[in-house]
């Protein structure tokens, strides 16, 4: 059972693309745009994982932006 709150759990890239239904080379082009504000990945053993609490507010400010 996991037992990791939304601010500790850590998302793979994969489940980050199926998230947003986007393409893995999409998500390397939000990271590369620093205009966007994507969160940045922690890396462990060459993977990339999303922290999901940053995720959830990058959202809220995205959904901010489309509001104004």
């Amino acid at each position: 059972m996991d037992k990791s709150t939304p601010a500790e759990a850590l998302l793979p890239a994969s489940k980050v693309c199926a998230r947003y239904t986007r393409s893995a080379k999409t998500l390397d082009r939000w990271l590369k745009d620093d205009t966007l504000g994507f969160p940045r990945p922690v890396v462990i053993r060459n993977r990339r994982y999303f922290r999901e609490a940053e995720l959830i507010d990058w959202e809220r400010a995205q959904a901010g932006k489309k509001a104004a």
